[in-house]
């Protein structure tokens, strides 16, 4: 069973803002850390399917999809989707004796997740300006 990006930023979300009445059985530290785990999962997903609709080939190497995203969707697209998955990366590998990462990081990733998902739709590839264009 495939989940949708949209569902896994959806998830993240709800696990950075519980609702009212919610048994807080996890720290935010820990909520933090799996939002990052979807999101990253999120922004993969939506990067192959972004390079099934251009070159299928490129969905093998994480790597050179990354680097190959400047001349097929834009330089902008390319350095946020760079940025945020390298920072959701960081994010997800826990090593002992580190804090978690901070909700409010993981928050400004999810903005910025939400922002990617619509430029990696093959054919679009253009971002909008918007306040969390910053790294």
């Amino acid at each position: 069973m495939t989940v949708s990006p949209e569902s896994l930023v959806t998830a993240a979300d709800r696990l950075l803002s519980p609702g009212p009445g919610t048994v807080g059985a996890l720290t935010p530290g820990l909520r933090a850390l799996a939002s990052a785990v979807l999101l990253r999962m999120a922004l993969d997903q939506a990067l192959d399917a972004y390079w099934l609709g251009v070159t299928p080939s490129m969905t093998r190497v994480g790597k050179h999809r990354m680097l190959c995203l400047e001349w097929y969707a834009g330089p902008d697209t390319a350095r946020r989707c760079r940025t945020t998955w390298s920072a959701l990366s960081a994010a997800c590998h826990y090593r002992t004796g580190e804090l978690p990462p901070s909700p409010a990081e993981i928050r400004t990733r999810l903005l910025e997740v939400t922002v990617l998902l619509p430029a990696l739709r093959p054919g679009t590839g253009i971002i909008p300006a918007s306040p969390t264009s910053g790294p």
